[in-house]
């Protein structure tokens, strides 16, 4: 069994987002080693400490998402206060690391899952110092490649993670999350991508949309990987409209609950009603009724209005001097 850990911590203080470790993995299952480990006492040791560690994810996470229900009502804690609990509910798991990792300095997952505990409190140089270690370690463990390839497209040197991710994805291509990963940071670095590959900017759209479709085929029934998808169509120029369509009306397929569903109509709205299919925008928009996108769906119907505005102003009939008509 593996674990993908995916931005738990946001709320933990940072410089910005850009600067959160995301879709790092921890690895439960590292092949033949692993296999020679199983039922050592070394090995129980090892699965305690990572199941110490997720249950304190799970709890810090179940803090988070309550502080910001209880902000919401005027109630919850500062962001300091918040942070200063999570660090000191996090203090045991970090200890419980650098003591097994005392005693067990070749074990090459526990350097991996240290790495990405401290990546997701934000140590950057403490995440890369026990991955390169785990790498030294096992330098066929995909899941390095990874972690490695997400922290350089943090930090730099952003071409690097690609020469990582391709290395990842050479070791276990069966893995979507690499396959995500390497296309949200081909799509995010678009410059860095088209130098290092030597492509223009269409082809590195390209790039990037074949390599999130490569993680859907893996993994099709991932809603949020299916709407990473869709949504990069958002910052493509020219616009794919028939594509960014075909994206969104599969993640509406997949979709889970009504919340789900009610938010890809909004972007299907978005899209036809630049594509000017006023009728079909008005349809789609038709179908959210949720409360928690009232204030969206009021937006996207104002523009709607807009362009069925000005799209009547284009093909108006022209008029005489003075605004006279014709008898």
């Amino acid at each position: 069994m593996k674990l993908l850990w995916i931005g738990l911590l946001s709320a933990l203080v940072a410089a910005s987002h850009a600067a959160e470790l995301t879709n790092v993995v921890k690895t439960r299952d590292g092949g033949p080693a692993a296999a020679r480990e199983t039922n050592d006492a070394v090995e129980r040791e090892y699965q305690k400490l990572l199941s110490d560690d997720d249950e304190a994810q799970g709890e810090v996470d179940k803090w988070i998402r309550e502080n910001e229900g209880f902000n919401a009502k005027g109630v919850g804690v500062s962001k300091e206060e918040l942070n200063r609990r999570i660090r000191q509910r996090f203090e045991p798991i970090r200890q419980a690391y650098e003591d097994f990792l005392q005693r067990h300095p070749d074990h090459a997952r526990a350097h991996i899952a240290y790495g990405s505990f401290l990546g997701d409190l934000h140590d950057h140089e403490g995440a890369q110092k026990h991955w390169e270690k785990a790498l030294e370690l096992d330098p066929k463990n995909p899941a390095v490649y990874n972690n490695l390839a997400n922290l350089f497209g943090h930090v730099g040197p952003v071409k690097k993670s690609f020469e990582f991710y391709t290395k990842a994805i050479e070791l276990n291509p069966l893995e979507p999350i690499y396959y995500q990963n390497f296309a949200t940071t081909v799509y995010l670095f678009r410059k860095d991508a088209s130098e290092f590959y030597t492509i223009t900017e269409q082809e590195v759209f390209s790039k990037a949309l074949e390599l999130y479709q490569k993680a859907l085929k893996l993994d099709p029934d991932n809603f949020p990987l299916a709407s990473d998808l869709a949504q990069s169509y958002y910052g493509i120029r020219p616009t794919r409209t028939e594509d960014a369509l075909k994206a969104w009306n599969y993640a509406l397929k997949i979709a889970h609950d009504d919340i789900e569903r009610e938010g890809v109509y909004i972007h299907l709205a978005r899209f036809k009603l630049n594509a000017g299919r006023f009728d079909e925008a008005r349809r789609d928009l038709s179908s959210v009724t949720n409360a928690m996108y009232a204030e969206l769906k009021k937006r996207v119907t104002h523009s709607l209005e807009d362009r069925e505005q000005q799209a009547k102003g284009t093909n108006a009939p022209a008029t005489l001097p003075h605004d006279k008509k014709q008898p």
